[in-house]
């Protein structure tokens, strides 16, 4: 049996007292932490949906724990928490093809890596519903992704943001989808990203381990959040490739992939992107940015199906070159 279509209605359950209003929302109430985990939790109190269905709902932000975007799984329940699950239309969207060009870096019968642009957004969404990468891809693959990686997101492994340039995997089979992911999630993939930061670290190189989650206050940033209360474990590991003056050229290596990872971990050092209008100023030096000077340059993967390893380099976009040019320029003067 489904949620209600109407109203709202009250369930009251040995260890909860749940609300479903619209058939959206879920205000539940813990009476009892067992199990404790978040996700077994759900699971066993809210029987219309699947474990893996709350398990992908969790990880898609639709989740709270006491009005904090909780997007850890396996974090802890007490008697008293307040969990809010949204349960988000399942109506797929309505994804056109469209004949945007592409920079092809390596393309076989499964898999893509492109050379992403700056201002392309990765998949369709809210605000941005046509003239994404996906709506490319599609155009680009015809009907061979039909359900790769879900309806919304077809064929999309990893994402980078919408400033964000550079190497980007897109998968054209079922096997290479949960091959790709699987090796993002064992980290034996490997994502190598530059980006110029403000001032200079005085060590050169370095490790950000700090968790990250959904701002309190503001949905459309991710901020440090401690792991007992929603923050997923991240981990950012950096070098100096260059000295520039009031700046530094870094190389950034993930081992995890939160969202808005290295701009957070950036800014949480202390060096935020320059350019970047969500976590630093915003200032671009002299030099037209289009958003944050960030771009994922290498990625190394192993092919779902020869196994052989991949390399990818995506060449540095010119409003990244004629910052560097600039900066070196300052500095030798």
């Amino acid at each position: 049996m489904g949620f209600p279509r109407w109203g709202m209605l009250w369930f009251s359950f040995d260890c909860i007292l749940a609300s479903i209003i619209a058939d959206q929302t879920i205000h539940l109430t813990v009476k009892t932490a067992e199990p404790n985990r978040l996700d077994r939790w759900l699971a066993a109190h809210v029987p219309d949906l699947s474990r893996n269905r709350i398990q992908k709902l969790i990880d898609w932000e639709y989740v709270t724990l006491n009005g904090v975007q909780c997007t850890d799984k396996k974090a802890v329940v007490q008697v008293g928490d307040a969990i809010a699950l949204t349960i988000p239309d399942s109506k797929p969207l309505d994804l056109q093809p469209e004949a945007i060009p592409l920079d092809i870096l390596y393309e076989d019968d499964h898999l893509l890596i492109l050379n992403k642009p700056a201002g392309l957004v990765v998949h369709p969404a809210p605000g941005n519903m046509s003239g994404t990468l996906v709506n490319a891809v599609l155009a680009h693959c015809g009907d061979q992704l039909s359900g790769i990686g879900g309806v919304q997101r077809p064929g999309i492994v990893h994402r980078l943001d919408k400033n964000t340039t550079g190497a980007i995997v897109i998968a054209k089979t079922d096997l290479a989808h949960q091959h790709l992911q699987a090796q993002l999630k064992a980290k034996t993939a490997r994502r190598e990203y530059l980006g110029v930061v403000y001032g200079a670290p005085k060590e050169p190189t370095g490790t950000v381990d700090a968790p990250i989650g959904r701002h309190p206050s503001d949905r459309k940033k991710q901020t440090i959040v401690p792991a007992l209360k929603g923050g997923r474990y991240a981990i950012t590991h950096w070098q100096v490739e260059e000295r520039l003056g009031n700046c530094s050229l870094l190389r950034f290596r993930l081992e995890t992939g939160r969202t808005h990872q290295i701009r957070v971990h950036a800014a949480h050092m202390g060096h935020p992107i320059v350019g970047d209008p969500v976590y630093g100023s915003g200032r671009s030096l002299g030099v037209n940015l289009p958003g944050q000077a960030l771009h994922a340059q290498r990625l190394i993967l192993e092919h779902p199906v020869n196994h052989r390893q991949i390399e990818a380099i995506a060449p540095l976009p010119p409003h990244f070159v004629k910052l560097l040019t600039v900066l070196r320029s300052r500095t030798s003067s």
